[in-house]
């Protein structure tokens, strides 16, 4: 099942996109910035990730991700720009900026907790999602790719969490 989003899933951009998981595998090896998602897959694995995963094109302006709602849906960014901010209890908006080769949605992918952010596209983008469900499959069939799947998430967070303006981003 697709996840619910504002404005339109698949929005129609002016050239014609081609889904192919090996341009997520690209932009994911050639992000070395420390909000990289780096799992270690092999080409097979990889193969088998981009079919519990479903890839859609988002517009500029659209929003991916919105404060407070309850979808607990992974994110991972192909290509494009992803911006990422909040309204603090001071009415402070926090900013932050996610690219290619990185995650949005980890926070509330492992913590069942509403979102705490919002994400939009600062661009045409690419993205590739899991949902909750899909990554139960995935666990039960494959539970070595869930788990390096798990662990390289769980590594983007602790890095963002140290990164004091990279903490917005743990959506």
């Amino acid at each position: 099942m697709a996840p619910v989003l504002s404005g339109y899933m698949n929005a129609p951009l002016r050239t014609p996109i081609k889904f192919d998981i090996q341009g997520l595998v690209q932009a994911v090896t050639h992000n070395h910035s420390i909000d990289s998602f780096s799992p270690t897959l092999t080409p097979l694995q990889w193969e088998l990730l981009g079919s519990y995963m479903q890839p859609f094109a988002v517009a500029q302006g659209q929003v991916l991700i919105e404060q407070h709602a309850q979808d607990r849906t992974l994110y991972l960014i192909e290509t494009g720009g992803l911006t990422v901010h909040y309204e603090d209890d001071k009415g402070r908006v926090r900013l932050a900026i996610v690219g290619p080769g990185s995650a949005v949605g980890e926070g509330a992918f492992f913590t069942r907790l509403p979102r705490n952010a919002t994400v939009q596209a600062a661009s045409p983008s690419k993205i590739w999602c899991l949902t909750p469900i899909r990554f139960s499959e995935l666990s039960n069939r494959h539970p070595t790719v869930a788990l390096e799947l798990a662990m390289a998430l769980g590594s983007l967070v602790s890095r963002r969490l140290v990164n004091k303006p990279k903490r917005v981003a743990v959506t």
